[in-house]
């Protein structure tokens, strides 16, 4: 199981939940031709800390 197919089982147990995803990589899952799927945040690794907190106070607002 990936990290998309992971956040997915989780949000259909628990709709409303927030997913953050963090990638070293760019081509996986959630990126299709240099495009985000709809609703998806990506934080790319490395970043820094002021950066994840950014992120999970985005993700937790939307």
């Amino acid at each position: 199981m990936n990290g998309r197919q992971f956040a997915t089982e989780a949000l259909r147990r628990r709709p409303g939940l927030k997913v953050l995803y963090t990638s070293g990589y760019t081509d996986n899952a959630i990126v299709h031709h240099g495009r985000l799927d709809a609703g998806v945040l990506l934080l790319p690794k490395p970043y820094l800390s002021s950066d994840l907190a950014r992120m999970i106070r985005t993700a937790l607002t939307s």
